[in-house]
């Protein structure tokens, strides 16, 4: 790929870590009350903006099937949302209580309550170093 042939990214690509709690991230990466794609979501929604470049969910399922490319349809996304909104990862934004056009931020404190898998087969947490 040539400098050429890179376009200018419509949402700017965050160039610090997210500010999340990275336990209560991990939590939510494993909630079994989500299913996976409402998992991908999340992961997307909390870790892929810069803050105060988060797209709305209507810009999300706006873009067209060549803008997508592999991601998922926007039915199947606009399901997630749905799914993540319930377990109430997703909030929407004060600024836009109406719920048209709602920019939801993500909120991780669900994952205090994360239904987790548990430990069948006794591991433990690894230490580095041990």
């Amino acid at each position: 790929m040539t400098s050429t042939d890179v376009s200018v990214p419509r949402w700017p690509v965050p160039t610090a870590p997210p500010v999340h709690d990275p336990v209560l991230f991990a939590r939510a990466m494993r909630d079994m009350r989500l299913t996976w794609r409402a998992r991908g979501v999340l992961a997307e929604l909390a870790t892929g903006y810069a803050p105060g470049h988060e797209p709305a969910i209507r810009e999300l399922t706006a873009l067209t099937r060549q803008e997508r490319l592999a991601a998922e349809g926007r039915e199947a996304f606009a399901k997630a949302v749905r799914e993540l909104r319930t377990v109430g990862y997703l909030v929407p934004d004060a600024t836009t209580l109406t719920g048209v056009g709602e920019r939801l931020v993500v909120n991780l404190t669900p994952a205090v309550d994360a239904h987790l898998v548990p430990d069948r087969w006794g591991h433990r947490a690894t230490v580095a170093g041990s």
